[in-house]
């Protein structure tokens, strides 16, 4: 037999030995296993969490609004949109006001600060996240609410005769000054830790040869941010202001401490009659509720519930999206 009549095919595929399995040591077993343990435990939690709240839900929509002491012969959505305005309005009025201050504190530290007071800022704000609710509660409560007492007379006599400006600084200023601005005010400088480390760690990220490129053709630092640093951080500023919004929304002490609210629509931010969110109700109502009450309240915390997880979702969403366009450049 000649060597033609032994040699392969020219379209046999060739023999290719498959390669040897990795030999998995015990701690990889190990890790792994308690990795996809709490990521199962953590989709346990939220589904329990899930079913629990709208089992004890059902109850304050099916019971007749007469037999419920807490709505008074009112259907449930008009108790729970008040609310819901209240939370909504907070949180939104906390966002608008630490977000500029979150990206200044963060281009400071990240652009323009010298290392060392950079790292002492960095841990400065970071130590603010670990400060408990109830302490800035009692801070606005007790000191920050009397300090701001001027000022809202001041807003009030000002801004307060402009015409489209009175519907919210008009009106009578609270004596106390623990007015919706006030909640507002501390809800902001609670949510400033997380704008800001996230904030400063995408201005970190943008690539150095942008940076350097804009200061070769002659840019200032600024305007170096403005057309490198910025475009590029841009969905990392949009996700860090919706975590802090997903934060605010679900304050409880710190609002309920500071707010002397009432379940009502109200846009005034000077005024004593201000409207409470649903954690602060809950909160305030919950000693006392009894049977169906206890199931309206409930039902008030699934809607923060639900409001919370599309918030942190669509924050989750641009995470991600602004980690595959970094990766992709």
């Amino acid at each position: 037999m000649s060597k033609l009549d032994t040699a392969p095919a020219p379209d046999a595929p060739p023999d290719r030995r498959k390669a040897p399995r990795a030999k998995r040591r015990p701690g990889d077993l190990a890790f792994s296993g308690t990795s996809l343990g709490a990521g199962i435990i953590i989709l346990l939690v939220l589904a329990a969490t899930a079913v629990f709240l709208i089992g004890q839900s059902i109850p304050a929509f099916t019971t007749d609004p007469e037999d419920n002491h807490l709505l008074g012969g009112a259907s449930f959505w008009s108790y729970a949109f008040p609310l819901l305005f209240g939370t909504l309005w907070s949180s939104l009025l906390a966002l608008v006001i630490a977000t500029p201050v979150a990206i200044g504190i963060a281009l400071f530290i990240s652009h323009y600060a010298p290392r060392r007071l950079a790292a002492v800022l960095g841990y400065v704000i970071d130590l603010l996240a670990a400060v408990p609710s109830v302490v800035f509660g009692l801070w606005g409560m007790q000191f920050f609410s009397g300090f701001l007492t001027p000022f809202y007379a001041w807003l009030n006599s000002t801004v307060g005769q402009v015409p489209v400006l009175e519907w919210f600084f008009g009106g009578q200023p609270s004596p106390t000054g623990r007015t919706i601005l006030t909640a507002a005010l501390v809800l902001a400088v609670m949510i400033l830790p997380i704008m800001t480390a996230i904030c400063r760690e995408v201005f970190l990220q943008t690539p150095k040869l942008h940076e350097e490129a804009a200061l070769a053709l002659g840019a200032t630092r600024w305007e170096m941010v403005r057309m490198a640093v910025l475009p590029f951080a841009r969905g990392g500023m949009v996700s860090g202001a919706m975590l802090g919004l997903g934060r605010a929304l679900g304050e409880t002490m710190a609002v309920t401490m500071v707010l002397s609210g009432s379940p009502i629509v109200a846009v005034q931010l000077l005024q004593s009659g201000n409207p409470l969110s649903i954690a602060a109700n809950i909160a305030q109502d919950f000693p006392e509720a009894h049977g169906t009450g206890v199931n309206t309240l409930i039902a008030t915390g699934l809607i923060l519930f639900i409001v919370t997880f599309i918030v942190n979702a669509i924050a989750r969403w641009l995470v991600n999206r602004r980690a595959e366009f970094s990766g992709a450049n």
